[in-house]
């Protein structure tokens, strides 16, 4: 059970810092101008120190006592067990110092007074505060997920009554049978079944392929995929929950509650550092009950204290936030945006990628990538022209392209689009085109200079293994030619694949094409795999396979069909450049969504896991050492008991060590 949401940590943290402040101020005040605080009364600062001491100790952190309290109840010992025992044993101390300071042990007086501990109360329990509300920010992200899921469905459909008459409906109004009108532009409302019309749909929100596909009567279509040209009617036959969108929404929820929490490297540290510092609390009591000097029960019940004490480890509470917040504005600096603090130490240990094609290995849109011209297509007779023998000289790419594109100029379809990009490319003019029509599945066709001109799908290609979507030009009844156009590699893709595979990661590309199209870019990009024709759902149970195979697993993708997946892989990575959807599910996002972005977030995050590591040996490393100290080893031979500033100097340096070790990763090389 975690800690409660943001909006109820926000008003503590607030307080905490707020009474903190002035804690720290007066507490290293003696150090920093000793000659303006040693004017006031030690035991008056003494005193405003534990009254502002005290709401932060039991109200802005009675969240991580709560958390303290169940850790101790089912023996479950980790980091919040040995913060809150360490800063309840200083903040207990030190009340009873105030109160009671004269009549401590000469051994345990300072020369303006017995030893306080408020300042590391305060503090620790501030930092640990706004690690846990930046925690809780990252785990908002799956609401805002299926939110954006759930606002792909539109809000209303026009249904079409027994006498032919439209109405307008809200979505929850829809029955199984019910005839709806889907007009172009619109989103489809729910699951069903064309009975009249035709049209291309964009299926993108659910296969993730940037080509509309060609729905006749009798096809299927899916609620909240896009109608891009013609009018058709949809009787309706799954509704509500029962819909496609539904599962996907109800994947992602399912995903993000079955995920168990990433077990905190600190809180595997101090699982066993936590019941090491009871049992040596409990035997120096012990033994200085039973060997030391009267009087007995004193001095045991204050040394085994100063084992509390400086067990505390003060930057236990900075060594992974700072290390943490380094690295994501590190990141961000590499156009990596880290949305989930765990997801880099998950990201540290990953072996196995699993990763979308369409706009993560490619780049999301056809393009025209070939162009071929019917040799025996001539152009316009002209009396004018000087060629060889009075023969006119065949129709060039350029003069092919540029009839397509004024012919295509008022379409909106994908492709359409894709070929009038590749004549502005080209800076080609385009004639003007009167006449425009367009049939749902067949193409467009338009007058331009005074000839017809056609442009519609071809059957097949001989290019690119099938892998290319091929569109035939004809003019004035007379093949032209034809134009293939296809979602292009990003040039950046290959590169990265290869360093992450150096990097001991295996590249597997899970896409929703066709078969030959997966297996024609795993050949070129030399994946250590590939899945075909997968839907949202079973990219998620891919994911979970992978898992089950002890693989550690990270998912990179950039539609709405892959948060499901994103939603279930250890590690999930968004483009930037993808939908809202996938953005939300994700822990990291690749702003420019660049591979090679990818690979610099591997290194980050090995890089950070080593900072954190670093950090947590230096937070436990003084107070370690002074255990021994705390516990009065040395007395027997010395008569030497650990003076209290040694503990609170131990504290300072640890943070400061770790501080400065996390400010490293500002430079880290990526």
């Amino acid at each position: 059970m975690g800690l409660p949401h943001e909006r109820f940590l926000r008003p503590r943290f607030w307080v905490a810092l707020a009474f903190s402040v002035p804690v720290l101020t007066i507490a290293m005040g003696g150090m920093i101008a000793p000659q303006l605080f040693h004017r006031f009364d030690p035991q008056a600062l003494a005193w405003v120190q534990l009254v502002l001491t005290t709401p932060v100790f039991f109200w802005a952190g009675a969240p991580l006592n709560r958390r303290w309290w169940r850790s101790i109840r089912k023996l479950d010992p980790g980091m919040w067990t040995l913060i809150i025992t360490g800063t309840g044993a200083a903040y207990f101390f030190s009340v009873a110092a105030t109160i009671f300071g004269e009549e401590l042990p000469p051994a345990m007086q300072t020369e303006h007074g017995p030893p306080l501990y408020f300042e590391a109360v305060a503090f620790i329990t501030t930092v640990v505060l706004l690690g846990q509300i930046l925690e809780q920010r990252a785990h908002a992200r799956t609401d805002a997920a299926i939110r954006a899921l759930m606002d792909l469905a539109p809000k209303s459909a026009h249904r079409i009554a027994a006498d032919g008459h439209e109405e307008e409906v809200p979505i929850d109004a829809i029955h199984p049978g019910d005839r709806l009108r889907v007009r172009p532009g619109e989103k489809v409302p729910v699951d069903g079944v064309l009975s009249e019309g035709a049209s291309e749909i964009d299926e993108s929100m659910l296969t993730g392929e940037p080509m509309p596909v060609t729905k006749r009567t009798g096809d299927r279509a899916s609620a909240g995929t896009l109608n891009t040209t013609g009018s058709f009617v949809l009787r309706a036959e799954r509704v509500g929950r029962d819909t496609l969108l539904a599962q996907i929404v109800r994947l992602v929820e399912e995903a993000q509650n079955s995920e168990a929490p990433i077990a905190r490297l600190a809180d595997r540290v101090a699982g066993w550092f936590t019941p090491a510092v009871l049992v040596i609390a409990i035997v120096t009591f012990v033994a200085w009950i039973w060997l030391g000097p009267e009087p007995r029960l004193v001095h045991g019940l204050l040394n085994a204290m100063a084992v509390l004490i400086i067990a505390c480890p003060c930057a236990l509470g900075l060594a992974t936030p700072v290390s943490i917040v380094t690295a994501i504005g590190r990141g961000a600096q590499a156009g990596i945006l880290v949305k989930d603090a765990a997801a880099l130490e998950r990201l540290a240990a990953a072996d196995t990628l699993l990763i979308d094609k369409t706009g993560t290995l490619t780049a999301g849109a056809p393009r025209v990538m070939n162009i071929v011209v019917d040799g025996d297509l001539r152009a316009p007779s002209n009396p004018q022209s000087n060629a060889p023998g009075g023969r006119v000289p065949p129709m060039t790419e350029s003069e092919l392209l540029a009839l397509a594109a004024a012919a295509e100029s008022s379409s909106e379809h994908p492709l359409a689009r894709a070929i009038v990009a590749a004549a502005q490319e080209r800076k080609l003019p385009l004639p003007p085109a009167a006449n425009f029509a367009a049939e749902p599945g067949v193409g467009v066709q338009a007058h331009v200079g005074g000839r017809l001109v056609k442009v519609g799908r071809a059957e097949e290609s001989s290019l690119h293994a099938g892998t290319a979507t091929v569109v035939a030009v004809a003019v004035d009844g007379r093949p032209a030619g034809t134009i293939e156009l296809a979602d292009a590699i990003k040039p950046t893709t290959a590169a990265a694949i290869r360093e992450l595979q150096q990097l001991g990661i295996r590249v597997v590309m899970v896409t929703g094409d066709r078969e030959e199209t997966a297996r024609s870019v795993a050949t070129e990009l030399k994946l250590d795999g590939y899945h075909a024709a997968v839907t949202p759902g079973r990219k998620q149970e891919l994911v979970r396979e992978h898992r089950a195979r002890g693989e550690r697993v990270v998912f990179a993708g950039d539609g709405i069909n892959d948060a499901p997946a994103l939603a279930a892989a250890e590690v999930a990575i968004a483009m930037g450049t993808g939908t809202d959807v996938a953005m939300h599910s994700a822990g990291i996002v690749l702003v420019k969504g660049d591979l090679a972005a990818l690979v610099r977030a591997v290194h980050l995050s090995r890089a950070t896991l080593r900072n954190i590591k670093q950090n947590l040996f230096w937070a436990f490393a003084y107070n370690v050492a002074g255990l021994p100290l705390a516990a009065g080893a040395l007395y027997p031979f010395t008569g030497w008991l650990l003076h209290p500033m040694f503990a609170s100097i131990a504290m300072s340096f640890s943070s400061i060590t770790v501080v400065s070790n996390a400010l490293r990763l500002r430079h880290a090389r990526l």
